[in-house]
C-alpha cells in the first residue's frame, strides 16, 4: 500500500521553493526577451453562475463501466505479469531539454507574467506528428507528491493520423535532468484476447491514487497504474500480432480497466481538486469563441470506498453524479483548475504568435493575469490546455506545444489584475 506522508511535505516543499526562487530569475530574464505580440485581455466573463436544476446537471452524469476481472486476467496471462510505474521509469531512455537548450521559438510559448520557474522542451523528432495534450503528476496521485519513492510527471500526446494516444512517464526525481519512456494507451477487446489503440485526443488527464482518468470522445477511460504491460514485438501495429504483442513500435502498453460513459455532455478538460472533502474531479466543456453558449464547469466526488481506489463515487445505479456545477461566459477556455473557492481557466491565443489569457473566477467576479504599463495585455501561455496543481510544492504544471513548464500558483494570484 502506498504510504501517505503529509508529515514530509513541509520540509520537502521548503527546499523546492528555495530552488524555485533561483530558477525563476533565469526564466524571468528569458520571458522579458519574448517578442511575440500580446493582444488585449478578452472580455471579462464576470462571476460564476450556479447550475442548480436537475435538468441542467443530469446531462453531466457519467455511467461507470468496469472491465470484468476475467478480461484483465486473460490479457495479463497472454502478455506477462504487469509492472508498475517504477519499472517503466527505470528503463527511461529519452531526455527532455532544459530551458537553456530550448529554442527562442519554443520559449515564446511560455507565460510572460508571471514567468515560469521551470521549463523543459521536447525533442522535435520524438514528438513530430504528435499533438501535446494533458499533464498530471504524482502530486495528484498522492498528497506527499511521491509515487513510491519517485517524483513523476505524466504528459499525454495524440496522433490523429494513426488514431493513437500515448503518455510519457517522466522521471522527475532529478529536476535538472528529466528522463522519460512512452506508454501507449489501449483498450481491451474480445474479452482480453486483444487490445486496440485509444482513438482520442487526450485533452484531460488526472492521476489519482492508483488510477489514471483520461478524456475520450465517449467519456473518460480508466487505467490502473499497476497494470502496465510489455510489448514483445517491434511493429507499427497495435495489438496481437504474429509472435506476440505490438505497441506501434513502443515498449509499454497500458490497457484500460474501465470507463465512464457520457449520458449527455462529455468532459473535455479535467483536473484534480484536493481542497474539497472528499477530493474531487473538476471538469469543463469546450465552447468555441464563435458560439454564444456558456461554458460549464462542474465536479464529481472521488470514492472513499476501500474497494474503489481512484474511482469516482457512484450511486446504486452506477452513475457518477455532479456535486457542484457552474456556467460562465468564457468561450475558448480549455485548461481548468479549482482550488479553494477559486476556479482558474486558461484561454489560448486567438491567433498564432499571440499569448493567451488566464482567468481566476469565483462567485463574485473574475480577474485576469496581465502585463504592460496598464496591465491590459495577454501574458499567459500561447496554447496551454491542461492544469495540474502539485499541492506539496505549490506548483502549477502545464504544457504548451513542445514546452512543459511550472510556476507557483501563488505567483499567479499575485499577478492578477
Amino acid at each position: 500500500m502506498k504510504h501517505r506522508g503529509r508529515h514530509r511535505r513541509q520540509k520537502r516543499g521548503r527546499a523546492l521553493r528555495g530552488f524555485l526562487a533561483g530558477t525563476a530569475l533565469a526564466l524571468t530574464a528569458a520571458a522579458t526577451m519574448i517578442s511575440a505580440s500580446q493582444a488585449t485581455v478578452a472580455t471579462d466573463p464576470g462571476a460564476l453562475r450556479p447550475l442548480a436544476s436537475a435538468a441542467q446537471t443530469d446531462r453531466l452524469a457519467l455511467r461507470e463501466h468496469l472491465e470484468p476481472q476475467d478480461t484483465l486476467d486473460r490479457l495479463a496471462a497472454s502478455m506477462g505479469r504487469p509492472v508498475g510505474v517504477g519499472t517503466v521509469l527505470a528503463g527511461a531512455d529519452r531526455t527532455l531539454r532544459s530551458t537553456a537548450d530550448c529554442t527562442s521559438a519554443e520559449r515564446e510559448a511560455l507565460p510572460v507574467e508571471p514567468a515560469a520557474t521551470r521549463a523543459y522542451c521536447w525533442d522535435a523528432a520524438d514528438t513530430r506528428s504528435w499533438r501535446a495534450g494533458a499533464v498530471t503528476t504524482s502530486g495528484d496521485a498522492d498528497d506527499d507528491g511521491l509515487w513510491g519513492q519517485n517524483r513523476v510527471i505524466l504528459s499525454a500526446w495524440s496522433q490523429d493520423a494513426n488514431q493513437l494516444a500515448r503518455v510519457a512517464f517522466i522521471d522527475a526525481n532529478d529536476m535538472e535532468r528529466l528522463t522519460y519512456s512512452w506508454v501507449l494507451l489501449t483498450v481491451p477487446v474480445d474479452g482480453g484476447r486483444d487490445y486496440r489503440a485509444l482513438d482520442s485526443q487526450v485533452s484531460g488527464m488526472v492521476w489519482y491514487q492508483d488510477k489514471l482518468l483520461v478524456t475520450a470522445a465517449d467519456g473518460l477511460y480508466v487505467y490502473d497504474m499497476n497494470r502496465v504491460q510489455r510489448a514483445t514485438v517491434d511493429s507499427p501495429a497495435v495489438g496481437r500480432v504474429d509472435g506476440g504483442w505490438a505497441a506501434h513500435g513502443g515498449q509499454w502498453v497500458l490497457p484500460a480497466v474501465g470507463s465512464y460513459r457520457v449520458t449527455g455532455t462529455r468532459p473535455d478538460y479535467i483536473s484534480l481538486d484536493r481542497s474539497t472533502s472528499p477530493d474531487s474531479l473538476v471538469a469543463s466543456d469546450w465552447v468555441s469563441t464563435d458560439d454564444d453558449r456558456d461554458v460549464r464547469l462542474w465536479r464529481y466526488d472521488f470514492s472513499r470506498a476501500a474497494d474503489s481506489t481512484g474511482l469516482l463515487s457512484t450511486d446504486g445505479a452506477g452513475y457518477a453524479r455532479v456535486n457542484e456545477a457552474y456556467q460562465t461566459k468564457a468561450p475558448g477556455v480549455g485548461a481548468v483548475l479549482s482550488y479553494g473557492s477559486d476556479w482558474y481557466l486558461g484561454r489560448a491565443a486567438d491567433t498564432d504568435g499571440d499569448h493567451g489569457t488566464l482567468w481566476r473566477q469565483d462567485a463574485t467576479g473574475a480577474e485576469a493575469t496581465g502585463c504592460g504599463t496598464d496591465e491590459s495585455r495577454r501574458c499567459w501561455s500561447t496554447d496551454a490546455e491542461s492544469f495540474s496543481y502539485w499541492e506539496a510544492t505549490g506548483e502549477l504544471w502545464s504544457q504548451s506545444g513542445r514546452v512543459l513548464f511550472a510556476l507557483p500558483l501563488n505567483a499567479i494570484d499575485r499577478s492578477l489584475s
